[in-house]
C-alpha cells in the first residue's frame, strides 16, 4: 500500500510539472532572453547594488529601466518604422495591380551604361499594363502576404523583447536565490559534479554573450568608419542602429545596403561602390571571423565544437540556438570526457 501511495504521489508530481511547463510555454523564449541579459550584465548589477548600500530591488529596478531606455525604446521605434515601410510597400503593390507602375524615377536614367535600358524596360512594363499585372497578380499577392507576415513578426518580436526586459528585473532581484536552488537541485541529480557543470554552462553562455556583443560592437565601429568616409549623413545614428541589428543574423546589411542605395541615388557612384564593398567584406565579413574567436577564447572546448554549436544551433533553433547550441555541445562533450575517464579508471582497477 505504501508503494502504491508513493507511485500515486510521483504520478501526480509528474502531471503537476507537465501542467506547469505547459502554462509557462508561451513565456519560455522571453524568460530565456531575460536570463541571458541578466547573466551577461550581472557585474553591473553587483556594482550598482554596492553603490546603493545593498538595496537589491532598487538596483534591479534602475538597471531594468536603463535597459528599457537603451534597448527597448530604440528597437520599438525601429520596429514601428519598419512596420510602416512594410505597409507602404504593401500599398504600392496593391496600387501597381490596379493602376500599373508609376513613372520611372529620374535617378534610374542617370545610372551609367545601363540607365537608358532600365528606363526602357520600366516603360515597356508599364505600357503592357493590365496584361502584365494580371500575369503577376498571384505573385504580387504572395509578396504582399509575405510582407504582412513579416510585419506581424516584427510586432511579436517587440512584444517578446519588452516581456524579456520585464523578466530581467526578477532575475536581477532573485538571481542568487535562483542560482542556489539550481545548484541544490543539480547536486541531488548528479552529485558533486554539479558545481563543475554549472560553471561550464555559465562560462559557455558568457563567452557566447561576449562573442555576440563584441562582434556587434566591432561591426558598429567599422560601419561608422565606412559611413564617415562615404559622407553618409547621420553616421553615428546609423552606427548605433548597426550595433543593435548586429545582434540578429544578417542585420548589418539592413543598414549599409540602404545607405549604399542612397549614395547611388545621389549620383555618388564611387562612394556607393566603396560602401558596398566595405559593407560586404569588412562589416559583414568580420562576423564570420571575430565571433567564433571570441566565443572559443578562454575555454577548454575545441574550436570545432564551438563552431558546430554556433552554426548548428542557429539552424536548429534560430537566434536562440546561438546560445543553446554551444551550451548543449559543451555539456555533451564534457559528459563524454568524464564517462571515458571513469571507464578508464574502472578498467585499470580490474585484476
Amino acid at each position: 500500500m505504501i508503494n502504491n501511495d508513493r507511485l500515486l504521489v510521483q504520478i501526480l508530481l509528474v502531471v503537476l510539472f507537465g501542467a506547469s511547463f505547459w502554462v509557462m510555454a508561451p513565456f519560455w523564449s522571453a524568460m530565456f532572453w531575460g536570463a541571458v541579459l541578466a547573466f551577461a550584465s550581472w557585474p553591473l548589477m553587483r556594482l550598482l547594488t554596492r553603490w546603493l548600500n545593498g538595496r537589491e530591488s532598487l538596483a534591479a529596478a534602475l538597471l531594468t529601466l536603463g535597459w528599457m531606455v537603451l534597448v527597448a525604446a530604440p528597437l520599438v521605434w525601429l520596429g514601428f518604422n519598419l512596420a510602416d515601410h512594410v505597409r507602404d510597400a504593401t500599398a504600392f503593390i496593391k496600387d501597381a495591380q490596379v493602376e500599373g507602375l508609376p513613372e520611372a524615377p529620374a535617378w534610374l536614367g542617370s545610372i551609367p551604361l545601363v540607365g537608358e535600358r532600365l528606363v526602357g524596360i520600366w516603360n515597356s512594363i508599364d505600357e503592357q499594363g493590365a496584361a502584365m499585372m494580371m500575369s503577376l497578380k498571384p505573385y504580387l499577392g504572395q509578396v504582399g502576404n509575405w510582407l504582412l507576415a513579416r510585419s506581424a513578426q516584427i510586432g511579436g518580436g517587440i512584444l517578446e523583447l519588452t516581456l524579456s526586459i520585464v523578466f530581467v528585473f526578477f532575475f536581477y532581484r532573485d538571481g542568487p536565490r535562483l542560482a542556489a536552488f539550481v545548484h541544490t537541485l543539480l547536486e541531488r541529480l548528479i552529485g558533486q559534479r554539479a558545481g563543475y557543470y554549472i560553471e561550464l554552462v555559465a562560462g559557455t553562455v558568457q563567452r557566447v554573450v561576449n562573442g555576440v556583443i563584441g562582434t556587434a560592437a566591432a561591426q558598429a565601429i567599422l560601419a561608422l568608419i565606412g559611413f564617415l568616409i562615404a559622407g553618409v549623413p547621420g553616421a553615428l545614428v546609423l552606427g548605433i542602429v548597426t550595433f543593435m541589428l548586429s545582434l540578429i543574423p544578417m542585420g548589418p546589411p539592413l543598414v549599409w545596403i540602404p545607405a549604399t542605395a542612397w549614395l547611388a541615388w545621389k549620383g555618388e557612384y564611387g562612394l556607393a561602390i566603396f560602401l558596398g564593398i566595405w559593407g560586404t567584406f569588412i562589416v559583414s565579413g568580420v562576423d564570420n571571423v571575430l565571433k567564433p574567436y571570441l566565443i572559443s577564447r578562454g575555454g577548454n572546448l575545441p574550436l570545432v565544437i564551438v563552431l558546430l554549436g554556433v552554426f548548428g544551433g542557429l539552424i536548429a533553433f534560430g537566434f536562440i540556438g546561438l546560445f543553446i547550441g554551444p551550451t548543449l555541445l559543451a555539456v555533451a562533450y564534457s559528459l563524454l570526457i568524464d564517462w571515458s575517464k571513469t571507464q578508464a579508471r574502472v578498467e585499470d582497477r580490474r585484476p
